[in-house]
């Protein structure tokens, strides 16, 4: 049996979905959520192999919450039409259902689901690919001791590299991000945040001083007091970004 959690703040698109599934009997419906804070708890809870994805949802969307988790089942998404949404699907091949979701082309996502379950979680690529989209990159949803947070970007001091995570030193503290120095780097605006060191992104609304602590390097001074090292490649980044 084949277990599948919906997840869709539309009780009417979660019906849907139930009423074609009569036609698939070994799988079965364990949970339904009306949003991605229900839907984390819920996968943790019932480890399920299949979930229906709603994109757009209130409080974070379903690309936001499926970063958070650890152990990805396989996702066939429902979504209302979203330029980026529907070209992170086209360019990594996963599959996904435009509302409203038509039982033809439900049949068809359901053929493929055999194979989706064999080849495991593939959908590293197309979250980087969905991150690119406005409605995402103006914030940053972590999850710190099984507690979501969204932190927004004006929020975020500076990013530091830290193992196979990058540290968010915000207004609020310190939280740590499944991602990589070179992701913030693309998707977070280049007229607020600029890389001045193989391990620092700073926001540059944040920035108070710059010195020269020996020939040829830099260090820069933050509004919280901080010190950090600017690279030679930075420190040219950071002078046309202040316009000096």
């Amino acid at each position: 049996m084949i277990k599948a959690i919906l997840i869709d703040d539309e009780a009417l698109a979660r019906d849907i979905v139930k009423h074609y599934l009569k036609a698939f009997p070994n799988i079965e419906v364990v949970a339904e959520c009306n949003d991605g804070f229900e839907g984390l708890k819920a996968i943790g809870q019932h480890q399920p192999d299949l979930i229906f994805l709603d994109i757009q949802m209130p409080k974070i969307s379903g690309f936001e919450m499926l970063e958070l988790v650890e152990n990805r089942p396989a996702v066939i998404f429902t979504t209302a039409f979203d330029e980026y949404a529907i070209k992170a699907f086209e360019v990594n091949a996963v599959d996904y259902l435009l509302k409203p979701i038509e039982q033809t082309r439900f049949e068809q996502a359901m053929q493929k689901l055999p194979s989706k379950l064999a080849k495991g979680d593939d959908s590293q690529e197309l979250l980087a690919t969905a991150s690119l989209s406005p409605a995402q990159n103006n914030r940053v949803v972590v999850k710190n001791a099984g507690v979501i947070k969204i932190i927004p970007v004006d929020a975020i001091h500076y990013l530091e590299a830290d193992d196979d995570y990058v540290k968010l030193n915000t207004t609020e503290g310190n939280f740590q991000k499944n991602k990589t120095m070179s992701f913030f780097e693309q998707t977070l605006d280049s007229s607020q945040f600029i890389r001045i060191h193989r391990s620092y992104i700073i926001n540059l609304a944040q920035v108070t001083k710059i010195e020269l602590k020996e020939k040829e390097n830099y260090i820069v001074l933050l509004k919280t007091g901080i010190w950090l090292p600017v690279s030679k490649t930075g420190y040219v980044k950071l002078k046309a970004a202040l316009g000096i």
